[in-house]
């Protein structure tokens, strides 16, 4: 699920404490392995730090905030750098000096963090700054490198080191544990505690051949892996603390360390890390070297990636801002300017592509995301389509089929090395405590010895319900695309998906075959009871299954509208697409049925055996959009708005009235789409920008040139786009806000003020570009090569499309921000000002689909009745 948490300060609470007297440290033996984990944060131990290797230099390959590029203001006392380590993975560094945490994200096969929190004297966060222009890396005995320089204008003290999983750390961050004292009790996953408490358990032969598979002595010794080892020691002419963290499982281990030149500086220890003195007057300047042997991954080149015609197009970008940059500063004029910034920008995204994309998988983002996620690469992939090279559908489909459930399921996301061991350290856990009630006798003892045996492995999360249906959609323009030869698909279809042989085929026909099942009962009785419907998550809430998956995401409803007005109905148009395609490929039910066994007694076969039933099938979903439609007039809009206003703050409240005074209806009615359905199947009035995948994915301007649909119904949804919020969507200066709960209740607007995730106070980046995707797709299909209206009576569409593309593109270029996962606001008397927002990803995957936006709005040609080029 996507994070929630929001900071709520930045002092740590608790008071300083003595600085024990400076001098070497040294190894204390403990009475017990209980009492060092009650007693102790961490271990203080002698040790010799890490040999160097031959190192090689790595400046920044990104870097925000940019001068030129962001606004420093809206990034607060926030930093980061992208480096590529030796082996071509992302190492990011983040400094948030608002909780003065360090972290060092390295997307690598275990999606690996080190982190550690720095305060000045008083126990404030310290500020700390870059102390160089870049890095170096290096790698040799199976251990790569990364160090940097840091300074700081105050003495620094050092703690609350955490090294191991992404997702570790970012749990650590959102229980606010990284503000605690660093003499709090020492943190490590509950998880891994409950599994040594398991082994303990066991009768003594039984313990013994199971700390055998982690590698321990005994119970005290996987105690002692759950927290860092630190030491000092004298290196040279350096002081160097060396952090030391082993996974559980013993097999792979990261080393962070902290060095300081002993002329100019000392360092020394204190109960929970280590202070950094400067000797004398000026900045406190030190080392931080990261080290890990986890594997690596193989990243992919901006030319695997991107197709020829788009490098092409970058081409055109740079050398247009080479001649831009060639006239002297004083004299260039504002197309000059906007030329060299546009092209600044695509170079920063294309690096942000590269820094995620490698041969095994594409990253969801990082920080918070250095692993695959479903959703984000079946989204960018369909939105990424007209730029990428056809081997990257390849990349996307193998992913998600070597990762398929057994009942056709998409993996939503992967858990890696430590959050893996912490996922199966729950299963043995369980196992162990089964077998001890007497529930199952050697064979729970059997699966438990399985689990350890294999605690790092892969595990696979199969909660979110959309991915489900979008992988259909991606798999049929692969299969669709006549520029792949018919031989090349059938053998990446022939090909084993995993170490289990299954060919690709066999798993691409399990995922239609649940597609077909699941949306059966909506086919056969289209009643809003009968569309796909989140799990309950309690007795009065339902689990928010798709792209909105904080809390409230659905305004707790439970039939949603992307799932069941978008996705179901084109997953079912794509199951007719790919029947297609195996049949041109020379694929009969036979040698499906054969790659497929029991798929002959299925839905997807009846489909198969009759084209005719899935075409109807199609039709049916197609109008599930009707059940979510919301008309209110003038009147009652103005009520429900101002009662929501009455329950926001006083700068929040005059910038609405100003709003209503506008009359933006202009005496219309307002109808929109509604978020969701609730459990009786009544929408839900909140507004949303999910209709922008629907606009995105749907051809609205051939079904009103082909005479099936008309004009007004079709810009009917689009309106509350450029309706300026609360009424609508849209805040000029920030962009189109994700939700409007205006219309909805009390219990709706509370629960959207508790968690704001997806809540009116954000702008997401991936609906933004599918918002002028969409809108740039459907005006390419209503108008001729020289831009004039394909149909007069298409003219109302064009312009509305085109009015409603410019307003968002000049709102969201406005804040700055259009590169981050999400963005978000804040409203005073002088109005509204764009922000980031605090646990905003720095480079998402679908936000890199702004490269596809400008790509396509520069190709859009120059039409007569308004211009919409960037």
């Amino acid at each position: 699920m996507r994070d929630t948490f929001r900071p709520r300060g930045t002092r740590p609470p608790g008071a300083r404490r003595t600085r024990p007297a400076p001098g070497p440290l040294r190894a204390v033996p403990l009475p017990s392995a209980r009492c060092l984990a009650l007693a102790l944060s961490i271990i203080f131990a002698l040790a010799t730090p890490l040999p160097l290797a031959a190192q090689h230099a790595a400046p920044p390959v990104l870097e925000f905030p940019e001068p030129g590029l962001d606004d420093a203001a809206a990034y607060a006392d926030y930093r980061t750098r992208f480096h590529r380590d030796a082996a071509g993975n992302a190492v990011q560094v983040y400094l948030d000096a608002r909780s003065g945490r360090v972290v060092h994200v390295w997307a690598n096969a275990l999606n690996e963090s080190a982190g550690f929190t720095a305060r000045d004297p008083s126990g404030r966060p310290a500020t700390v700054a870059w102390g160089g222009p870049g890095a170096t890396v290096s790698d040799a005995g199976g251990r790569r490198s990364f160090e940097y320089m840091l300074e700081s204008s105050a003495p620094v003290e050092l703690g609350h080191f955490l090294l191991g999983s992404m997702r570790v750390e970012r749990d650590f961050q959102y229980a606010g544990l990284h503000l605690r004292p660093f003499d709090a009790p020492p943190f490590h996953p509950p998880e891994l505690g409950r599994l040594i408490d398991a082994v303990e358990r066991l009768d003594e032969a039984e313990q013994r051949a199971h700390l055998a598979l982690l590698g321990a002595a005994g119970p005290g010794e996987l105690r002692a892996r759950l927290m860092p080892a630190l030491s000092i020691a004298d290196v040279g002419g350096e002081a160097v603390l060396r952090v030391e963290q082993p996974y559980l499982d013993g097999r792979h281990r990261m080393v962070l360390e902290i060095a300081v030149d002993r002329a100019r500086a000392t360092l020394e220890p204190t109960g929970g890390g280590a202070v950094v003195r400067a000797r004398e007057a000026g900045p406190v300047r030190f080392r931080v070297r990261v080290s890990t042997d986890a594997p690596s991954l193989a990243p992919l080149t901006r030319r695997e990636i991107f197709n020829a015609d788009f490098l092409r197009f970058l081409d055109d970008e740079r050398a247009a801002a080479e001649r831009a940059l060639a006239v002297p500063e004083a004299m260039r004029g504002e197309e000059e300017r906007a030329t060299i910034l546009r092209f600044r920008r695509l170079e920063r995204e294309v690096r942000a592509a590269e820094l995620l994309a490698y041969r095994e998988k594409l990253m969801a983002g990082m920080p918070n995301y250095a692993t695959y996620f479903g959703r984000d690469v079946l989204m960018t992939a369909l939105m990424m389509e007209p730029v990428w090279t056809p081997e990257m559908l390849e990349h996307v489909v193998a992913s998600v089929l070597r990762k398929l459930s057994p009942n056709g399921e998409v993996s939503h996301e992967e858990a890696l090395g430590g959050q893996a061991i912490r996922e199966n350290a729950v299963v043995y856990a369980e196992l162990v405590e089964r077998y001890l009630r007497g529930a199952g006798g050697d064979t729970l003892l059997d699966r438990a010895r399985e689990v350890l045996a294999r605690l790092g492995a892969v595990r696979e999360n199969y909660r979110m319900i959309d991915d489900d249906y979008q992988f259909p959609v991606v798999a049929a323009r692969y299969l669709a695309d006549p520029s792949i030869p018919a031989e090349r698909k059938r053998g990446f279809l022939a090909a084993p998906a995993r170490e289990d042989g299954e060919p690709r085929l066999a798993l691409l026909l399990r995922n239609l075959e649940h597609v077909a099942r699941t949306t059966a009962a909506y086919t056969a009785d289209p009643e809003p009871a009968n569309l796909i419907g989140f799990p309950k998550r309690d007795a009065r809430h339902w689990f928010s299954g798709s792209w909105r998956d904080s809390g409230p995401g659905y305004a707790n409803g439970r039939f949603a509208f992307d799932v069941n007005a978008v996705w179901a109905p084109h997953a079912l148009a794509a199951a007719e697409s790919i029947l297609a395609s195996l049949r041109a490929m020379g694929y009969d039910l036979d040698d499906l049925e054969r790659l497929a066994p029991g798929l002959g007694g299925g839905r997807l076969a009846a489909y198969a055996t009759r084209p005719e039933s899935l075409r109807e099938a199609v039709r049916v979903w197609r109008g599930a959009a009707r059940h979510f439609e919301v008309t209110l007039d003038v009147a009652e809009v103005e009520r429900r708005v101002s009662a929501r206003l009455s329950a926001m703050g006083e700068a929040e409240r005059a910038h609405g009235d100003r709003v209503l005074r506008a009359d933006p209806l202009d005496g219309k009615e307002l109808t929109f789409l509604a978020l969701a359905l609730d459990s009786a199947g009544r929408p839900i009035p909140v507004a949303s920008t999910d209709p922008a995948m629907a606009l995105f994915l749907d051809d609205v301007a051939g079904e009103i040139l082909a005479g099936r649909a008309d004009v007004e119904r079709a810009l009917r949804p689009l309106r509350i786009f450029e309706l300026p919020y609360p009424v609508g969507l849209l805040i000029d200066g920030v962009g189109p806000v994700a939700t409007n709960d205006a219309f909805a209740g009390r219990e709706v607007w509370e629960a959207f003020d508790r968690d704001r995730y997806h809540s009116p106070a954000t702008i997401w980046g991936r609906e933004v570009n599918l918002l002028l995707l969409g809108l740039a797709r459907q005006i390419e299909r209503a108008v001729r090569p020289d831009g004039s209206v394909a149909d007069p009576a298409l003219a109302p569409f064009v312009r509305t499309l085109a009015t409603t593309l410019r307003r968002v593109l000049d709102a969201v270029e406005a804040s700055g921000l259009q590169h981050a996962e999400l963005w978000s606001y804040r409203i005073d008397e002088e109005g509204v000002h764009p922000a980031r927002y605090p646990t905003s990803t720095d480079i998402q995957l679908w936000n890199a689909t702004d490269l596809a936006v400008r790509y396509r709005l520069a190709r859009l040609p120059p039409l007569d009745i308004v211009s919409v080029r960037p």
